[in-house]
């Protein structure tokens, strides 16, 4: 994992940009928070790790006239009905004095800048020793319809997902060339992840103007929207119909983006796949729970580990050391079962509220339309590696989410046998760490007269991953990219599912609300009707989703009743 940047690798897309020269991360479907120890991804990672590496040039690529933007002139490439510029800085790297704190303006260039290849991903765990990536890796990706320049089309910014610790911009599954080939200016952007993008340490405190330190990763991503905000138009964008959107990590970005006061005006509406701001990530693991002190503890123990502890100056130490050696230091296993040292957004008291029960409660989050929702086995794929699940370690899992009232959750959730314990399992996290936070948010959004949509999605390809752990947390962004991949484990109905999945998804963009003309009616919530439109072999409206269940969940959280209207 080189702490410089490589040479970019020449772009590959058949018919369009497909994730050529991109660093090779966990797949997007991956689940959030996963350990590159985790075996059950092996086969999809070296997919697509080959999709990757692949260096052919279509013969139909050109380079493109050079736009402007505020910190120079790029040249991108022209394809059949649309523009892709790749690998555009949008912030200065965040190196050596620069590193561990807030995003910096890029160096303005004179001359045209080509902006063909992807940048490499941000530092994090390697999957496999091709991978790019770099600390200078602050870049973001654009695809635009050919025709857009002058006009003011809707725009949709992508926050990957990898549990803040893996996972870039440049993942085949995220290309946005069909979402640009339906009139929307599509871009996505890498952030600081793990250790580089989160650590809370009290010297980092100390030299912070605000008293407060991590977070770097979510002043990425905002650093990108102020970005797109000064530059989408020359690319024939809106910049006053901005949409956010993210899956996983990325979902859990875009929640946490509604609640900080630093973010506001950036984005007009918002889409949030598979996690939200508060609730649910502790049933996924207790690490998640954005608690300050923990995580100030575990920055002391990256300190410990680099050999910062006890220096006169342990910033110094700890900026002198390369990135590979501070991911490394940072190394952990961060399954179901794990407890470790782990880096994540912390509910800081600056760029999020400290208490964000409270936030929520008295109407601080953004007043923008919502779209929020999960999948039906979102805690699935992160058993594939578990052995000798029993009741017994049902018992510590549950212990260690519900504490004393574990015996009620055992009630809520049953497991009577053995066997029945990987599905108790994956239901917890399904509607603990996805159902009810995305039902928590659609109701604090409607019970203020704001519009909010819930979704769901059941449908099971033929893909290895689907055919094994079903309707698995990250299966819905084929369909929403429109990139059914490989082609053989996606059918027509699955071909029709992704046309009204997108159909939906940019109409929301476009309108802020998902219905158009030959979709199915989708209510939006309101008090004392919460109608989920599930995404099956086709999309159908539900009343509710695990209301029992999610009830249950409603009546532990930490988070005070009068957050939950």
């Amino acid at each position: 994992m080189p702490s410089r940047a490589a040479t970019p690798a020449p772009i590959r897309h058949p018919a369009h940009v497909r994730g050529a020269g991109s660093p090779v991360a966990p797949p997007a479907d991956a689940p959030f928070g996963s350990s590159r120890r985790l075996p059950l991804m092996s086969a999809l990672a070296l997919l697509l790790a080959l999709l990757a590496c692949a260096t052919a040039r279509a013969a139909d690529a050109s380079l493109q006239a050079p736009v402007v933007l505020d910190s120079g002139p790029v040249t991108g490439l022209a394809l059949p009905g649309l523009h892709a510029y790749l690998g555009i800085p949008y912030a200065a790297p965040p190196v050596g004095a620069l590193r561990w704190r807030p995003p910096q303006p890029p160096a303005a260039w004179s001359e045209p800048r080509p902006c063909t290849a992807f940048g490499p991903g941000c530092p994090q765990p390697a999957q496999k020793p091709e991978g790019r990536f770099s600390e200078d890796c602050l870049t973001l990706n654009v695809w635009t319809p050919a025709a857009s320049p002058g006009g003011k089309l809707p725009v949709m910014v992508w926050v990957h997902g990898g549990g803040f610790n893996f996972g870039a911009s440049s993942q085949p599954e995220y290309d946005g060339a069909e979402l640009a080939r339906r009139g929307v200016v599509t871009v996505t952007l890498n952030y600081r992840l793990g250790p580089l993008g989160f650590l809370v340490h009290p010297a980092l405190d100390g030299e912070s103007s605000h008293g407060v330190s991590g977070n770097y990763g979510l002043l990425d991503q905002m650093a990108g929207l102020a970005w797109v905000r000064r530059n989408i138009a020359v690319f024939g964008g809106d910049p006053d119909n901005v949409t956010l959107f993210g899956q996983s990590a990325g979902s859990r970005s875009v929640s946490l983006q509604l609640l900080s006061p630093l973010s506001e005006g950036l984005f007009r509406r918002a889409i949030a796949q598979s996690g939200g701001p508060v609730i649910g990530s502790e049933y996924l693991s207790p690490v998640f729970d954005g608690d300050r002190p923990r995580a100030a503890r575990m920055g002391l123990e990256l300190a410990r580990r680099l050999g910062a502890d006890g220096a006169p100056d342990p910033l110094a130490v700890l900026r002198a050391a390369t990135a590979d050696e501070v991911v490394r230091a940072a190394a952990c296993d961060t399954g179901l079962f794990a407890e470790e040292i782990f880096f994540s957004p912390v509910f800081d008291g600056w760029a999020l509220p400290a208490d964000p029960g409270a936030a929520i409660a008295s109407g601080r989050m953004h007043p923008v339309p919502v779209m929020t929702g999960s999948t039906a086995n979102e805690g699935a794929a992160y058993l594939g590696r578990e052995k000798n699940l029993d009741r017994a370690r049902y018992e510590t899992f549950l212990k260690s989410r519900f504490g004393a009232r574990w015996r009620e959750a055992a009630a809520a959730f049953p497991a009577r046998a053995d066997a029945d314990v990987p599905g108790a399992i994956d239901r917890v996290v399904t509607v603990g760490a996805n159902v009810e936070p995305a039902r928590f948010m659609a109701r604090s959004q409607a019970s203020r007269g704001r519009k909010a949509w819930l979704f769901h999605f059941s449908r099971v390809p033929g893909t290895d991953l689907a055919r094994r752990f079903g309707a698995h947390h990250g299966v819905d962004l084929a369909y929403v990219f429109g990139n059914l991949e490989p082609p053989q484990a996606y059918d027509a109905t699955d071909r029709e599912l992704s046309r009204q999945v997108m159909d939906y998804w940019t109409n929301f963009a476009r309108t802020g609300n998902p219905n158009g003309p030959g979709l199915p009616p989708w209510p939006a919530c309101r008090p004392g009707s919460e109608p989920v439109m599930d995404f099956g072999d086709a999309p159908r409206l539900r009343r509710e989703l695990f209301p029992r269940q999610a009830d249950f969940v409603a009546g532990v959280s930490r988070f005070p009743r009068e957050a939950r209207p």
